[in-house]
């Protein structure tokens, strides 16, 4: 099960603090390491920090945008220790770790942790499904990285060493990141096209689309149908035209 659940860091500034991650990672036996434009990798520091834990190190995905880290996976999770203003579902990690060990029987996961100093951007929450927030001092909130994924890893350790209620098959397999971000250009083009977006209201009005899809939890077949829609929608404007 935690085979299916990846750690993916984004842009991290200290090769000390991947190092710590996969340490973390391995003493709750995590495997699956995915690493966005790190700074400095692989690093000495890396290793020294990792204690050990380096074939997770070795065997870390590197990858140039988190579109690529995330696109085969069906569930996204953001962790962000700052209050959002978007209207994103927001988790503690005890919660959040019971609802992934269900869902990580048959899916894909990915739990995206930001930036050391400033965390994940709100465009790049815009491709998660809900986010994880670790409850701390209010007036000294801000957590190690190393730390922050600890506190994760742990929940998801004891989430699925307990048993958990097996998943209802679904006829048709959730729609994955990628299919979903294809869908979400197609939804906007075809909202430009009919005149229903006004530019300065646009990124606004698609990051509220986006929560209503996501919340949906589409599968691929659902995903075609609502593509067919746009696509003929698209095609009688032009008729009429």
């Amino acid at each position: 099960m935690l085979k299916n659940i990846r750690i993916v860091l984004v842009e991290t500034s200290h090769p000390g603090n991947i190092g710590a991650v996969a340490r973390a990672m391995k003493n709750m036996c995590m495997t699956e390491l995915y690493l966005v434009q790190p700074k400095i990798f692989p690093s000495a520091d890396a290793t020294a920090r990792a204690s050990g834990a380096d074939d997770l190190l070795a065997n870390a995905v590197i990858c140039e945008t988190i579109q690529e880290a995330i696109a085969d996976c069906e569930v996204v999770v953001g962790a962000s220790a700052r209050s959002r203003s978007i209207a994103v579902p927001e988790l503690p990690p005890r919660e959040c770790a019971e609802k992934m060990a269900v869902d990580a029987q048959d899916k894909k996961i990915a739990i995206l942790f930001g930036r050391e100093n400033s965390g994940l951007k709100n465009h790049e929450l815009d491709l998660c499904q809900s986010l994880l927030s670790i409850p701390s001092n209010p007036e000294y909130s801000s957590l190690n990285l190393a730390a922050a994924v600890q506190v994760v890893c742990y929940e998801l350790r004891i989430a699925t060493n307990t048993e958990v209620v097996k998943p209802q098959e679904l006829e048709d397999p959730l729609a994955n990141s990628a299919q979903m971000e294809s869908f979400f250009e197609h939804l906007y083009q075809t909202l430009e096209e009919i005149g229903f977006l006004n530019p300065e209201k646009s990124t606004s009005i698609m990051r509220r689309l986006r929560r209503v899809y996501h919340r949906a939890k589409l599968d691929t077949k659902e995903l075609d149908i609502l593509r067919g829609i746009l696509k003929k929608s698209t095609s009688v404007l032009h008729k009429k035209i």
